[in-house]
């Protein structure tokens, strides 16, 4: 069976800052969702991460479907309205656009779609970050789809003895999607060459080369430049799956565990380690740290079971405390170095406009 997997997550209004959506506006988006999805979806599901809502929904109509796209936003549009209704923190600070103009892509919620031909036994995980942008899924995607150290299916599975084809887009090219795509073993120190730059180069899909099977899907945009300025963190999510021709569930999860550092945190403005998190979990420490949360799920026939959380267990425990403390420790630094983004990614104009002031007040000296 022809499925295809559509994914949309949104920030638009949260209690006591950049803390958690409210249960009203939660609620309205899901009793929005219930109402209006006759005769669109299979299935949904409705989470947060962070102060951003996601919906996950399940459908046979293709990806860039306007009426699946269309449905999603006035969800997100009719929270935002029960979110300003109560006067919450940034109601509404991603929709960028005051209409819906056919797709969601390129408005401001974050969106990444699969179409598929469903297995006997379909699992995928979906992916949910928040305080950080699609860049932070470079180094897993890397080391879960091309390291036989984090990946021994590579070794062991001949439906992966030929490796993987990574597209990747250059998010600083404003004018179009600029993509390159790259095979992995052949290609693997071109592909690391660009992932190593996560705020320019960014994993937009990933394919099984015996196959053809997409592997992978996260929500890579120009978001950050398309406005015709910085306009901020696009708290990404992605979608994978798992076992048969690609990597086990634990093989994608495994580079997970070492919390690299990724841009976001306070004000999006920040590096902090990314630190997976349980569903439903709220942002805490200096407005994070970056989190990412994972549901696991199986689909029959666009039916999704009940999801799994795959970082609720003892050992996430241990991560997350190590995690911590990288996040203490890159905060001592405070402002200073690599503590921050550079210029070119800060988030708030109030630092650029003083450097541009202090820029006008420089003298030169032969």
């Amino acid at each position: 069976m022809q499925t295809t997997l559509s994914a949309f997550k949104a920030d638009i209004g949260s209690v006591g800052g950049h803390v958690k959506p409210s249960d009203r506006v939660l609620n309205t988006v899901q009793e929005h969702i219930h109402q209006h999805h006759h005769g669109l979806l299979i299935d949904y599901h409705i989470s947060f991460t962070g102060d951003d809502i996601a919906i996950l929904t399940t459908h046979n109509r293709g990806v860039k479907d306007e009426q699946v796209h269309r449905l999603a936003w006035e969800a997100f549009k009719a929270g935002t309205d029960a979110a300003k209704d109560q006067g919450l923190y940034g109601a509404g600070q991603d929709l960028l656009k005051d209409s819906f103009s056919g797709n969601i892509r390129g408005l401001g919620p974050a969106v990444t779609e699969m179409d598929i031909e469903e297995r006997t036994n379909e699992p995928f995980l979906f992916f949910t970050a928040d305080k950080t942008d699609p860049g932070a899924y470079n180094l897993p995607l890397y080391l879960g789809f091309s390291d036989p150290m984090y990946c021994p299916g590579l070794m062991l599975s001949p439906k992966m003895f030929h490796g993987f084809r990574y597209r990747i887009m250059d998010v600083s090219h404003t004018d179009s999607d600029k993509i390159i795509e790259l095979d992995a073993p052949e290609q693997l120190y071109d592909i690391a060459a660009l992932l190593r730059d996560p705020e320019r180069f960014v994993v937009e899909s990933i394919i099984n080369r015996k196959t053809g099977d997409q592997a992978a899907a996260v929500s890579t945009t120009r978001l950050h430049n398309i406005a015709g300025k910085y306009v901020g963190k696009d708290d990404p999510i992605m979608l994978v799956r798992v076992q048969g021709a690609f990597p086990a569930t634990g093989e994608v999860l495994s580079p997970f565990q070492i919390g690299p550092y990724v841009a976001g945190f306070m004000r999006g403005s920040h590096n902090g380690p990314l630190m997976p998190i349980t569903l439903n979990s709220k942002v805490s420490y200096f407005d994070g740290p970056p989190m990412v949360s994972c549901a696991a799920y199986c689909v029959h026939e666009g039916r999704l079971t009940k999801p799994v959380d795959v970082f609720d267990h003892p050992f996430w425990e241990e991560v997350r405390k190590q995690v911590a403390n990288k996040a203490m420790e890159i905060r001592r630094q405070g402002f200073y170095g690599n503590a921050m983004l550079p210029y070119s990614e800060l988030e708030y104009g109030g630092i650029v406009e003083r450097l541009e002031d202090l820029e006008s007040r420089f003298q030169y000296r032969s």
